[in-house]
This record gives structure tokens, sequence and C-alpha cells, in this order.
């Protein structure tokens, strides 16, 4: 009798763990697909915290545009990621993915970043160079303007015109 109950037991709760939380929906996006939607939604957000004014000055929603760009509807989306987000492990691997993506951008950033600071260097020091190889002479001449006193003092002491 002990022995039936443990195997009836048993056998409840093995049922019972093999529950599906979330249904599958109809319309299942693809795992790849879902990561592309997720990688461009993780850019918007970090644009949206670096530069909210180039967000604010579009007319259109953002996300509304991504989501139209993958051809998915808000709902869709929103059920598809409620049921990838069911499996933990499935759901983290995925965020894993978008991560190696940002981090590949973000040095492909910094790499643009650094040969803009480079270029920008170089140039102001070939303006240096070309504002210093100017003349002495003429500057010189420039500094030191001769004023004529002579004529300064006739006007002086010339009446004043009626």
């Amino acid at each position: 009798m002990k022995n039936c109950l443990v195997i009836l037991l048993v056998l409840f709760l093995s049922v019972s763990c093999k529950k599906d939380v979330v249904k599958q929906p109809a319309k299942l996006i693809e795992k790849d697909k879902m990561i592309d939607i997720m990688y461009d939604l993780s850019l918007l957000e970090a644009m949206k915290y670096q530069h909210q004014e180039l967000l604010d000055s579009t007319e259109t929603s953002p996300t509304k545009f991504i989501l139209k760009k993958y051809k998915v509807d808000s709902l869709q989306f929103a059920q598809n990621n409620m049921y990838y987000a069911a499996d933990y492990e499935n759901y983290k691997d995925m965020f894993d993915e978008v991560g190696k993506r940002l981090k590949v951008a973000e040095r492909a950033a910094d790499s643009l970043v650094t040969i803009e600071n480079k270029k920008a260097a170089k140039e102001a020091k070939k303006k240096l160079k070309e504002t210093s190889k100017t003349p002495k002479d003429s500057i010189k001449k420039s500094s030191k303007q001769q004023i004529n006193l002579d004529s300064i003092r006739r006007q002086m002491k010339k009446p004043p015109r009626r």
C-alpha cells in the first residue's frame, strides 16, 4: 500500500511539473528574429538615455518603427516575450546574445570615436604649424603702427566748423 501511494505521489508530481506556464502563441516569432528585435529595442533604450533630444524630434514612435520593421504588432511581441520569458534558461541565453552584440557594437563605436579624435588632433597640429609659419616681419609691422602726432595736433588747433 505504501509503495502504491509513493508511486502515485511521484507520478502526480512529475505530471504537474510538466505543465506549461505560458502557452505557445499562435504567431510564434522565431528565436533569431526575437533576438534581433530585442537587440534593436536595447539600442533604442540606450539612445533614449544618451540623446533624448533625438528621439523627441521624431514624430513617430521608435518602438513602433522597430516592430513595423520586423512586421510584428505589439500584442504579438508581448505574447512572444512572455512565452520566451517563461523558459528562464532560454531567455537568459537570448539576452546573453543581445549583450554580446551590444559589446561588439560598442567596441566598433569606440574605435570610430578614437579615429575621429586622432584626425581632429592632426588637424589641430596642422593648423598650429600653419599659423606658426607666418613671417615674423609681418607680425612686427602690424603690431607697430605709427601714429602721426603732428596731424592730431593740427586737428585740435583748427576751429570747429559751423
